[in-house]
C-alpha cells in the first residue's frame, strides 16, 4: 500500500516538473522551429518519453509503465501548449524560474 502511494506521487511529481519544463522549453528555446508547428510534434515528444520511460521502468523499483504513461503525457501536453503559446504570441507563469 505505500509503495503504492510512494509510485503515485512520483508519477505527479514528475509530470507537474515535466509539463512546466517542457513547455517553457519549447516557448523559449524552440520558437522559431516550425517543426514544432506541426501537430505531429507532441505524439513524437511522448513518444519517445514514452520508449525511455518504459526502459527505465525494468530497471526502477517504484518506476513502473503508468508512470512512464504518465511522464508520455505530460511532455506531449507541454509540447502542445508551448507551440500553442507561440502561435497565440502569450507567456504564462510556467513553474519554475
Amino acid at each position: 500500500m505505500i509503495s503504492l502511494l510512494v509510485s503515485f506521487a512520483i508519477a505527479s511529481i514528475l509530470a507537474i516538473v515535466l509539463h512546466g519544463s517542457t513547455r517553457r522549453f519549447v516557448r523559449t528555446r524552440l520558437r522559431y522551429v516550425d517543426a514544432v508547428q506541426k501537430s505531429l510534434a507532441p505524439w513524437l515528444a511522448g513518444g519517445a518519453v514514452f520508449l525511455v520511460g518504459s526502459a527505465a521502468a525494468g530497471l526502477l523499483p517504484l518506476v513502473g509503465v503508468g508512470t512512464a504513461l504518465t511522464a508520455a503525457l505530460a511532455v506531449g501536453a507541454g509540447v502542445a501548449a508551448g507551440a500553442r503559446d507561440i502561435r497565440q504570441g502569450t507567456a504564462p507563469i510556467v513553474y519554475g524560474p
